[in-house]
């Protein structure tokens, strides 16, 4: 089953939601948060990039940061511009990017659930980072930033939402980057006790994005649960922030990569030693056409690499997947790039950015190489995490991301 819970959000004021909502905390800089919210007194990054209030150079984990983010997320409350439903409300919250539109349940998702693994994961998470959204969790005492989950697609949920998406939204915007945000509020106890029966014949949920977010949350969980002698699994602190889309609705794109040097070969005898274990072939499109396949920008030219059968284990769900294969094969045996965490030959840039941008750095004498991927897809994702087993680092890249601000859920009611 799934425990999926109603809970009392934060909300903008409807005519403050497009100065209030902001990207999510990991998609930008601290330089581009602070110009971002330049001139906005009102922007959710002063919460969850709270550096941008203090001097630039300040250590990003200090006391100051923290007790910032809490500050400043109080003062939005205590201001009136967020402000608090009355009632324990699901939230549907859809978004729009060009022609694709993902409707999701914004919902308070089980600790217990996520630490006994009905909530999975693919992904390791870092210890700095998972350290760091801990603290702001426990010092702002609320999940300031919604994590991204997925299920195996419902009838009963879908029609269940689309019934709430025939009402009025509360919201609907655009935001500057051109994606649209529509949210509906429904604390219709007959919708409440229908979505909540239809979540629990859900076997399981997945975490999309958001590993970092969700691990903190459930620390902060089992940390209060732990000073709690009357702890009762009832808390507040037992469920965290969540948006759960059906999986047939998601986008995912590719998570390409540049390579700063070709460790010591010239492009000629990397080439070489590519045709060893692929096909490698003039490209007219920068794009992999499909699975199995790359592109690689060099020397000014595209071509496309296809993985040759006996190169990867086919029936491995993560030795399969291409971001695999290309570690596996060219990565770590021709580059020397063995650990893709921390190695600073190698950078990633999300599919967002389309392939130009991977031309742009490569000519720009950055870096040497760069390889653009096929995407991921949720199939495989749900598979790895079924498996127990990890996905390689930046191996999926979704679009389009949740807007932070749009819905906070404190940890005190």
């Amino acid at each position: 089953m799934s425990d999926v819970r109603p809970f009392r959000g934060y909300r903008p004021k409807p005519e403050l939601v497009e100065k209030i909502a902001s990207p999510p905390y990991d998609v930008l800089n601290s330089d581009e948060a602070r110009q971002m919210a330049a001139g906005n007194d009102l922007s959710f990054l002063h919460v969850i990039k709270p550096e941008i209030d203090l001097p630039e150079g300040i250590d990003l984990y200090s006391d100051q940061i923290y007790a910032t983010a809490a500050a400043n997320l109080r003062k939005l409350i205590d201001d009136g511009a967020l402000q608090q439903d009355a009632n324990p409300c699901y939230y549907i919250y859809q978004q729009k990017m060009g022609e694709h539109v993902q409707v999701g349940v914004v919902a308070a998702m089980s600790v217990a659930e996520y630490e006994n693994d009905l909530i999975k994961k693919h992904e390791h998470t870092r210890k700095d980072k998972e350290d760091d959204r801990t603290r702001h969790v426990d010092e702002t005492n609320a999940n300031a930033g919604p994590v991204f989950l997925t299920y195996k697609s419902q009838n009963k949920i879908n029609a269940i939402v689309d019934e709430v998406r025939q009402g009025k939204p509360i919201y609907d915007f655009v935001a500057a980057d051109g994606i649209g945000h529509t949210l509906w509020v429904t604390d219709d106890e007959k919708t409440i006790a229908a979505l909540q029966e239809a979540f629990a014949k859900v076997p399981c949920l997945y975490v999309a994005d958001g590993h970092h977010r969700s691990a903190s949350a459930a620390r902060v969980g089992l940390e209060r649960r732990g000073k709690n002698p009357d702890h009762t699994g009832e808390e507040v602190y037992n469920y965290f922030l969540a948006v759960a889309f059906p999986d047939d609705q998601l986008q995912i794109l590719p998570y390409n990569r540049v390579i700063k040097d070709l460790n010591g070969l010239t492009p000629e005898e990397f080439l070489q030693k590519l045709d060893e274990n692929f096909g490698v072939l003039p490209a007219v499109r920068p794009d992999p056409p499909c699975a199995r396949q790359m592109g690689l920008y060099m020397d000014g030219k595209w071509r496309r690499v296809i993985a040759m059968e006996g190169t990867f284990p086919a029936d491995d769900p993560v030795g399969s997947l291409d971001v695999q294969i290309l570690a596996d094969n060219i990565l770590k045996p021709i580059l020397g790039i063995e650990d893709l965490r921390t190695d600073k030959r190698i950078d990633f840039v999300g599919g967002i950015r389309g392939t130009q941008e991977l031309e742009r750095l490569v000519d720009s004498g950055e870096y040497v190489a760069a390889f653009s991927m096929y995407p991921t897809t949720v199939d495989q994702l749900m598979a790895i995490a079924d498996a127990n087993m990890v996905m390689p680092p930046k191996s999926t890249w979704f679009e389009p991301k949740l807007r932070s601000g749009i819905i906070v859920r404190t940890l005190e009611d």
